[in-house]
């Protein structure tokens, strides 16, 4: 059992304890860090945590913590990951792994240097319809893949850091293409150096200085194209979608908004249906279960398992580096 400390209480904290508490797991949270301090508190109540704080360096050094788990904006992700190597801790990291490529680049030095373990916590490569299809593109189902696609879409994120370019690094194309990519590395092969890239991104809609919206085509040395779509101003729900075509096959997944739940109603629900759904009358598409459509649990089952294991996860920081290095150029 590994005793973790999590640093941020935003959704993806949520997601990710909301796994981590479930199914009677075994390696739990048992210090969480956030500000101000009524957020830590009314988290640790109501997770069942036994510590809080609002004190990040003090949440990291916890004597008893094993893994820390960065759930914080993405301005935040190089200092707590620093702050972990020097305190000798396994780290987890969410998605960008960054805020730029040269972040990256240095974080991912410093966990190698520190000797610690380190996983990229890109869970839409975890998810029970991707695991399947790469599986199934290993085996040669497709043939030589000559062309992935990538899209997320919905109407911009909950909270408000993501609109501030200064703590995200960008707009859209940061916040959802990171998925993008990873994804169209992981139908092409991560082994397969990506050599050229090129992006439309404008500010449509939204009222910021970063990207609300943008197209990107990347292409690898073997000549596939992975094609990216982002856009914060999609509306009715969420549309997370995935597509790959080879010489022997296709590949088309849908992971949210046709999922076979369907459901109609006259009068509110007053409750949270799902992710970025934007209404709680008339059609609704609810998600049966968020935190497995979203590949949480079986992201969290290879980071745990590799750790006790002594072995390499699937997603390591070295493909959150690669990840900000394709962003850095489009």
């Amino acid at each position: 059992m590994k005793k973790i400390t999590l640093l941020g209480t935003g959704l993806i904290g949520t997601f990710y304890t909301m796994t981590l508490h479930s199914q009677r797991r075994m390696d739990l949270i048992h210090n969480v860090c956030s500000i101000p301090e009524e957020s830590a508190m009314d988290f640790a109540r109501k997770w069942n945590i036994p510590r809080y704080t609002t004190n990040m360096k003090e949440a990291i050094e916890d004597p008893e913590t094993d893994v820390v788990i960065v759930a914080l904006p993405n301005n935040l992700h190089k200092e707590a990951i620093l702050m972990a190597c020097k305190a000798k801790k396994h780290v987890l990291c969410t998605k960008p792994l960054a805020l730029n490529s040269l972040e990256a680049k240095e974080v991912l030095e410093a966990v190698e240097e520190a000797g610690v373990f380190h996983g990229y916590l890109e869970d839409l490569v975890y998810t029970p319809k991707t695991l399947k299809a790469i599986e199934m593109v290993k085996n040669g189902s497709c043939g030589r893949i000559l062309w992935t696609r990538s899209r997320e879409a919905h109407s911009g994120p909950h909270s408000a850091w993501f609109w501030d370019k200064e703590q995200s690094g960008g707009g859209a194309l940061v916040d959802m293409g990171c998925h993008c990519i990873e994804i169209g590395r992981s139908f092409i092969g991560k082994d397969i150096r990506p050599v050229e890239v090129m992006c439309w991104a404008d500010t449509q809609v939204k009222p910021i200085e970063a990207e609300d919206h943008a197209i990107a085509l990347v292409r690898y040395e073997n000549r596939a194209i992975s094609q990216i779509e982002v856009s914060w101003n999609f509306r009715g729900g969420m549309d997370l979608r995935d597509e790959v075509s080879g010489t022997e096959g296709t590949i088309r997944l849908d992971h949210w908004l046709r999922t076979g739940f369907e459901v109609f109603t006259t009068g509110s629900t007053d409750r949270y249906v799902s992710e970025k759904t934007e209404s709680d009358v008339g059609w609704l598409f609810p998600v049966g279960d968020e935190v497995h459509a979203l590949g949480y649990p079986d992201m969290f089952t290879d980071m745990f398992d590799s750790l006790e294991q002594k072995k390499m996860p699937k997603e390591t920081f070295y493909d959150g580096y690669v990840v900000n290095a394709i962003m850095g150029l489009l």
